[in-house]
């Protein structure tokens, strides 16, 4: 009993104190970085247009009534834009960015020619198109018998049917019964995580693969491991116009090395421009033409 009116005390002493101290409230301030940071290549558009998206830094100062101190940073305010990569112009052609205090994840990668796709694909994912604001799609998830097991995802291309495959970074060599790959169907919301069947069985080896109508096309390195080939339907190789090492597909773009190429009708032609990977210049003939910083 005595301990009880003991505590009725404390609350009543700790109220009167958050009268005196006009409603115990706290102190919160709330400032975006004026900058931009964070800013990466995350798509080609043509053989012209390039996509970058950027973030901006955020404090939260919270001086509490009761002398605490309180600080909390993050990064949010995802931005999208598109530049021109081959001539320096003053600014980006297209820009918008989403209202929120978190990154979300928006940019995950190219999924088409005008599309980036992000999220975890636990219970939805994020879409954003350039020209339109982002959206968010609800997906179910589903493993089909035979494999077991799912993997992050960290790479979403155009497949067959008028779906896309996601896969990870090793997901397509892993033996056993575990998931290789996976097909995501945007209508259905449903996505489907595979093993490789028979057909397929030969993408496995693939550094980078995505579908164009009913053709599969593979970015490989060859036996020697030093140069990559580009194949369709896994015996069919596509002329390349130089050696290259490292290369995948960036929408309706390939990249081989540094060059930024076209894919079309089964030619692949390249442009003088390029792009080493790990910064916002642009290169001709060793030259900066274009620098987005």
């Amino acid at each position: 009993m005595m301990g009880e009116i003991n505590r009725l005390i404390g609350v009543v002493m700790v109220a009167l104190a958050c009268v005196c101290m006009w409603g115990c409230s706290d102190d919160v301030s709330f400032e975006w970085e004026r900058t931009r940071r964070n800013a990466k290549v995350v798509g080609f558009v043509d053989d012209s247009l390039v996509m970058v998206g950027d973030y901006r830094f955020w404090l939260e100062v919270t001086d509490s009534w009761n002398g605490e101190h309180l600080e909390e940073s993050g990064a949010g305010n995802p931005r999208l834009c598109v530049y021109n990569y081959r001539v320096q112009e003053d600014g980006p052609r297209w820009c918008d960015s989403v209202a929120e205090r978190n990154n979300s994840g928006r940019f995950g990668g190219q999924m088409t020619d005008s599309i980036i796709w992000g999220g975890d694909f636990t219970a939805k994912m994020r879409l954003w198109k350039i020209g339109e604001q982002p959206h968010e799609i609800a997906i179910a998830r589903r493993i089909e018998d035979g494999c077991s097991g799912i993997f992050k995802i960290t790479s979403v291309k155009q497949w067959l049917d008028g779906t896309f495959i996601g896969r990870g970074d090793k997901s397509l060599n892993v033996g056993g019964d575990s998931c290789q790959y996976a097909v995501l169907d945007t209508l259905a919301r449903m996505i489907t995580y595979k093993r490789l069947d028979q057909d397929l069985e030969w993408i496995k080896k693939c550094n980078d693969v995505r579908a164009r109508g009913d053709d599969v096309y593979c970015v490989i390195l060859d036996d020697e491991g030093e140069n990559s080939v580009v194949l369709k339907n896994e015996n069919d190789t596509i002329p390349a116009p130089r050696k290259f090492a490292i290369g995948g597909f960036w929408g309706d773009m390939i990249k081989m090395s540094g060059n930024i190429c076209n894919i079309k009708n089964d030619k692949i032609t390249c442009s003088d421009v390029v792009w080493y990977g790990n910064e916002l210049k642009f290169y001709q003939n060793g030259e900066i033409i274009v620098d987005l910083n």
